[in-house]
């Protein structure tokens, strides 16, 4: 954000303050100051280490100029939320709600050190709730051992649970089962024992109507004033569509998009996990298959003919050699590679290579045009054990250039 839309989000920030009636009836000190607050939170969120103390000193510098309201972290966090979405930074979400949190803690810690007197204390903790219960941001307060004590209608939403229904209940009946251990983790050998800091959560969260979301939490640990008992306070959002977002993205990135196979940085990368896993001994198969004269599908019946020949092909050996565990994806072009996992031997991958041909034997019909199709494929049979994924896939092609001077529609096969 520049520093004219620094400026812009002060105003609503001041203006939000001031409506919510959490502003201070005179003096310049708040409206001032705010510029110079966003652009703390700003830098924070764009550091290379983060710092969620910047937010512990928005939080005391806004009582310092005199907005004490127990509300102002609450409207604050409403006003402040979208700069996540402005900010460059991977994690700025989680980043954000960290810094919301500490801004609340700050805020906090100041107002424990000021003497408040009992009527006007009550008439500002009856305010309070009001912004607590409707702030855009789901908040709540638990115990040190992860049972709420307080959750706000936001947070209630978010899991499709009336707010009184969240009270006594532990954060982890709504933590996604494979997450928990992470949780208490976070909490119980970070957080907690320290007996102080703030620690992020981008976990799944379990709806009541059971499907799965996306949460991103800051949880800060907050010392009990006045001999109250310690707690924690957590603040957070719904970032479920940036998740779905990202993998989506993720899966457009790692396959074809005319037919859907998985493309050749997916294969690079898998081969490179299973020569990380694999043992001593183990061995992978490639079948390498290059289609025979497909250029001439492209000039006698077009480029759309081709894509929909290609499709076909695909769809084909998909079918063929999925439900066995081979790894099908498309090279680019007309090049097809089947990859059979460890512990994979010449028969077995010879066996492969012949259904693979199979699989193309049948012409393929164009617009009632049938059109013969066959393959040529290199076969590599090699140890994985000091192999890396190019030298694998070179192999595979010298094989495949074999076969072709030899005589298409076959198969040649380097072992090792």
């Amino acid at each position: 954000m520049d520093g004219s839309g620094g400026a812009a989000l002060a105003r609503i920030w001041w203006q939000a303050l001031a409506t919510g009636g959490v502003a201070p009836g005179g003096g310049p000190g708040g409206p001032m100051m705010l510029p110079g607050l966003v652009t703390q939170l700003e830098e924070a969120l764009a550091a290379e280490t983060f710092d969620a103390g910047a937010g512990s000193r928005v939080g005391a510098a806004l009582w310092g100029a005199g907005l004490t309201h127990p509300g102002v972290p609450v409207i604050s966090a409403q006003v402040l939320h979208g700069l996540a979405d402005a900010s460059p930074h991977p994690d700025a979400h989680r980043r954000l709600a960290g810094l919301l949190a500490a801004l609340g803690q700050g805020h906090q810690v100041q107002r424990g050190r000021s003497a408040a007197a009992g009527e006007e204390h009550d008439d500002q903790d009856t305010r309070f709730r009001v912004l607590f219960d409707n702030a855009a941001v789901a908040i709540a307060i638990g115990d040190t051992d992860g049972v709420l004590l307080e959750a706000n209608r936001a947070l209630a939403d978010m899991i499709g649970i009336k707010p009184n229904d969240l009270r006594g209940i532990s954060v982890y009946d709504f933590a996604h089962p494979d997450d928990r251990d992470r949780i208490r983790t976070l909490l119980y050998e970070q957080l907690v024992p320290t007996g102080e800091g703030t620690v992020t959560l981008d976990q799944r969260l379990v709806r009541a109507d059971g499907s799965v979301g996306w949460m991103a939490f800051a949880i800060t640990f907050v010392r009990g004033a006045g001999g109250r008992p310690d707690y924690l306070l957590a603040v957070g959002a719904d970032v479920t569509e940036r998740h779905l977002l990202q993998q989506e993205l993720h899966h457009q990135a790692r396959h074809d998009s005319l037919t859907g196979l998985p493309n050749r940085r997916y294969l690079l990368e898998h081969i490179e996990h299973l020569i990380t896993t694999a043992g001593n001994d183990d061995r992978v198969g490639l079948c390498f298959a290059d289609l025979d004269h497909f250029k001439q599908v492209n000039d006698h019946y077009g480029h759309s003919a081709g894509d929909r020949v290609l499709v076909a092909v695909a769809d084909r050996i998909a079918e063929t050699l999925q439900p066995d565990g081979s790894f099908v994806c498309r090279l680019g072009g007309d090049e097809f590679l089947a990859l059979i996992p460890p512990p994979a031997d010449e028969i077995q991958v010879a066996a492969v290579a012949n259904r693979l041909l199979t699989a193309l034997s049948e012409p393929v019909v164009v617009d009632d045009v049938p059109l013969d199709i066959s393959a040529s494929i290199g076969v590599v049979v090699t140890p994985l054990e000091h192999a890396d994924a190019e030298s694998l896939l070179h192999a595979a092609d010298t094989s495949l250039h074999a076969a072709k001077r030899d005589s298409k529609g076959q198969w040649v096969m380097q072992s090792e």
